[in-house]
């Protein structure tokens, strides 16, 4: 089916001003799926899963085929203390929907399919990338130690060819080859800010997209971290070694983005979501999050939309991306119909 939807919900979580809350005997966390090729979006499943606003948005995919649903940033509530698990939730939407649970032994941070659905990889906060063969099961094939401190976001390239992942404590990126259903860590390093969190690569093989969420981002433990500005990072990918080629200043914390597809008419747009100050600080409350992501049918890849406040866009108006300037969109919900798009509003980094 075209268009679809995938938002991971957090039920268990409520932020108000400033500081995490969790109510007594809340609901259960869910997955919905939608069906955005109208508007509004209508729903068509809500499944009970275990996920948290505590993570990258990319920490929930859709296949290719619209199948399957995977759900990570598996949490729980122990004596007023979020407990993070190492977990993921597998929903077939062909039977039922059924949902099942894997065991991983790290905590899942982002989750991607391959273009062509036969792998997944899930980028974990133990530094590992692990590796999953897909079929009418799923099954762990490889665990690949990438890093010594957290992973955040991961994102194939547009022909499969190779992933990008996000080295969030190191800082950069570091780059995987993948040949059929093998996986290898490529010695390549990509530029980027302080703490990189999401990725994202176009639909052609151009351009991808790094969020740097800076200190803000970090958790510090112990101090006072302030909303510095902070970046994105423009990455080519048309050739090998994939290069840093622009980081652009966005406001604070941008916690998402994603690009638009290179198509007719089209600017090449990156989205990022920033968390402001205010917010931080606690005189923006806000309530609960969700974490989404979509499917458009002309590439079979896997856009992020989260429903929240607007994004700010920055667009290019050259080929080579060497202007940017920024703007508003008026709805959230037009990224829905850009065919082989992508778009994110707003999430929230982990601690």
């Amino acid at each position: 089916m075209s268009g679809l939807v995938v938002s991971a919900n957090d039920a268990k979580l409520v932020r108000q001003d400033g500081r995490d809350h969790f109510p007594d005997a809340p609901p259960a966390d869910t997955v919905t799926v939608l069906d955005a090729s109208v508007m509004p979006p209508r729903v068509l499943h809500t499944v009970e899963v275990s996920t948290s606003i505590v993570g990258p948005p990319q920490s929930v995919a859709i296949s290719p085929d619209g199948r399957w649903v995977v759900v990570g940033s598996a949490t729980h509530v122990d004596a007023g203390t979020l407990v993070l698990d190492d977990s993921i939730t597998v929903v077939d939407l062909q039977a039922g929907p059924a949902a099942s649970t894997i065991d991983l032994g790290a905590h899942a941070q982002g989750i991607a399919f391959h273009p062509d659905g036969r792998l997944l990889l899930i980028a974990a906060a133990n530094g590992e990338v692990l590796v999953c063969r897909v079929g009418d099961t799923f099954e762990v094939t490889d665990r690949i130690a990438v890093s010594a401190g957290r992973l955040a976001g991961v994102s194939f390239t547009h022909d499969g060819s190779a992933a990008i992942v996000a080295l969030r404590d190191e800082n950069g990126a570091a780059v995987l080859d993948v040949s059929g259903t093998e996986v290898t860590l490529s010695p390549q390093r990509i530029s980027t800010g302080v703490s990189p969190y999401v990725v994202d690569v176009d639909a052609v093989g151009r351009w991808a997209v790094i969020g740097n969420v800076g200190w803000g981002g970090k958790g510090i433990r112990g101090g006072d971290s302030v909303a510095d500005a902070d970046s994105f990072t423009l990455v080519d990918v048309s050739q090998r070694p994939f290069r840093a080629v622009q980081h652009v200043a966005v406001p604070s914390i941008p916690e998402g983005v994603a690009l638009s597809p290179e198509g007719a008419g089209w600017r090449r747009c990156a989205w990022p979501a920033a968390s402001s100050l205010r917010e931080r600080r606690g005189t923006n409350p806000t309530a609960g999050s969700s974490s989404s992501r979509c499917r458009t049918p002309a590439s079979g890849r896997s856009p992020t939309c989260r429903p929240a406040r607007l994004p700010r866009v920055w667009s290019s108006p050259t080929t080579d991306a060497t202007s940017w300037r920024s703007s508003t969109p008026t709805s959230a919900w037009h990224c829905s119909r850009w065919p082989r798009g992508r778009c994110l509003t707003r999430g929230s980094a982990s601690p």
